[in-house]
């Protein structure tokens, strides 16, 4: 069988290619690009001459194309897999053809390189050890409000990508989901000559967004849900599993559960129900 090679392109400046990179898309024998024209410009930035066949492979013929170079895996051809940039896969086409190569045991490998996703992260300023990645938020109005309402409690820092088309409505709903204080960054043309990282409030970066004229391809992470403020002093604790045992609750899994919406050793809140019943 040939292998699958799912090769992430530089995200911005041709340079922040690998060694690797250039190697791959000069050996490769089938190529599927997200969009040719920008691979050939690609290769040309990196003096690499494509030998290989080179393919489209966008959203719109995935399904399709996804099953033809499925059978160049098979007949023992290796192809390579590239977007306009970043990872495949991530927003952008990848996913179907590395399910049907899994599915048949067809040898799927990675070339690590940029991506947006993390570069957006850690420029941010938010807390970088957890994250979640959410992709493009729903564009019908109510759908986008919906999924943002289900994420308003998420702790973790959360990155998007949106077209900044609508990046100002975008951060004007989720200031109201999320709370118009909630930090939050917008990465823009990251790693390229105009990149720009605005931050603050999400109230206030909407209202930025909609004063002007925001173009090229933007990233915003958004930080999670701060922690609630939970009970601290025994007593409290006390009358909390003392009110989830009056309605019903065993005392054990009252124990638990306070302890862990409180934030606070299980132990804790045990010794402080043991010392209320000593009393």
């Amino acid at each position: 069988m040939g292998t699958l090679l799912l090769a992430a392109a530089p995200i911005g400046r041709a340079e922040d290619a690998s060694v690797r990179l250039r190697d791959a898309l000069a050996g490769a024998p089938v190529i599927a690009a997200e969009d040719t024209r920008r691979l050939r410009r690609l290769a040309a930035d990196l003096g690499v001459q494509l030998i290989g066949r080179v393919v489209s492979y966008y959203d719109q013929n995935e399904s399709a194309r996804a099953a033809e170079l499925l059978e160049d895996l098979l007949a023992g051809r290796d192809v390579l897999v590239i977007t306009d940039a970043g990872m495949p896969g991530v927003s952008d086409p990848g996913y179907r053809l590395v399910r049907a190569a899994v599915e048949r045991d067809v040898p799927v490998s990675v070339l690590p390189g940029p991506s947006a996703v993390t570069t957006a992260l850690v420029v941010s300023g938010l807390p970088t050890d957890r994250f979640c990645f959410e992709g493009f938020p729903p564009r019908k109005k109510g759908e986008q409000a919906r999924r943002l309402e289900a994420l308003a409690a998420e702790p973790r820092t959360m990155v998007f990508f949106e077209s900044p088309r609508r990046l100002a409505d975008t951060l004007a709903a989720m200031a109201a989901a999320f709370g118009a204080d909630r930090p939050a960054a917008v990465c823009r043309e990251l790693t390229k000559t105009y990149e720009e990282v605005r931050r603050g409030g999400l109230a206030e970066l909407a209202g930025w967004a909609a004063e002007r004229d925001v173009r090229g391809e933007i990233t915003v992470v958004v930080g999670g849900a701060p922690k609630p403020a939970g009970l601290s002093d025994p007593a409290d604790l006390v009358a909390a599993v003392a009110a989830r045992e009056a309605a019903g609750t065993p005392r054990n899994q009252a124990i638990r559960e306070i302890a862990k919406e409180n934030g606070v050793p299980r132990g804790t809140v045990y010794d402080a129900v043991v010392a209320a019943r000593k009393e």
